[in-house]
């Protein structure tokens, strides 16, 4: 009779973890502004990642404990608002964008638009997307690209010409967002199967790389995630060309307007996920 509601109680306690990852996300990304605010850009830029460590975990400890929610799923959509959206934009702003006011503060705009715009679209689609691949860059992955940046080149950037080519890169993200290519989630490996000793040893081998070269590792990687996305729907374009697509090739954006329309047309489904972007790659 007295074991009754120990389970009840642990649910209860259980349910508050992935609430507080988010917050802490959450936390880190407003420290992250208050950093850039006061001209500490090499600080700033570390808590951002920090976020993305706890945005990659809150999903994680929901499923773990089955505590997910939709009130949790919009926690984590409005807490990435922040620390992936204005906290990288500004960052971006007072770090490259000082030789260039007014054109930067529009770039730096469009890139929380984008990323709003990119996390309202995930949540409408979750349901119905392929859960092998993300529709377009996920913020998170945009905001980890803009700290990578300021890590390895932690100097304010003082010259017009360079300027423009941040620029230029942080409009690239946020049309990446709200673009329809695929990007890998990495949400069905199965680290049970044969060859998962070679994830192991490729997760095993980046850990060692980031000890060694943490600022190099980390803008490298960035950088390949952005970009596979790109470099898949042009070999993808070769790959039908030459009749040599198979099942496990994503989808071309074109067929994405097919789920765009279902995905207007299902139903909400309740109980949905609370599940953070980079979780389900990471």
């Amino acid at each position: 009779m007295s074991e009754g509601p120990r389970p009840r109680r642990f649910r209860r306690g259980a349910a508050i973890l992935p609430s507080l990852f988010t917050t802490g996300n959450l936390f880190l990304g407003f420290w992250a502004i208050v950093k850039t605010l006061h001209g500490e850009y090499d600080e700033a830029a570390p808590l951002i990642g920090w976020a993305i460590v706890l945005d990659m975990l809150d999903g994680r400890i929901a499923r773990m404990t089955g505590t997910t929610s939709e009130f949790g799923g919009e926690l984590d959509s409005l807490a990435d608002v922040i620390s992936f959206g204005v906290a990288p934009a500004l960052l971006a702003y007072a770090w490259a964008f000082g030789t260039i006011p007014r054109v930067g503060w529009l770039a730096a705009f469009l890139f929380v638009t984008c990323g709003a715009l990119r996390l309202a679209r995930f949540n409408v689609q979750r349901q119905v997307s392929d859960g092998r691949f993300f529709v377009g860059l996920p913020i998170p992955a945009a905001a980890a690209q803009v700290a990578a940046w300021v890590l390895v080149l932690p100097q304010p950037i003082v010259e017009k010409g360079p300027a423009l080519v941040a620029l230029a890169l942080l409009v690239t993200q946020a049309f990446l967002m709200v673009s329809t290519l695929r990007y890998r989630s990495f949400k069905k490996l199965d680290l049970r199967s044969r060859q998962s000793y070679l994830m192991v040893l490729g997760i095993a081998l980046a850990i060692v790389l980031i000890a060694v070269h943490p600022k190099s590792v980390l803008l490298a990687l960035a950088s390949f995630y952005w970009l596979s996305g790109p470099t898949s729907y042009v070999l993808g374009l070769g790959r039908r060309r030459g009749g040599l697509g198979g099942p496990d090739s994503p989808p071309s954006p074109d067929s994405e307007r097919g789920i765009h329309s279902r995905a207007s047309e299902a139903p909400p489904v309740p109980g949905g996920e609370a599940t953070s972007e980079l979780s389900r790659f990471a």
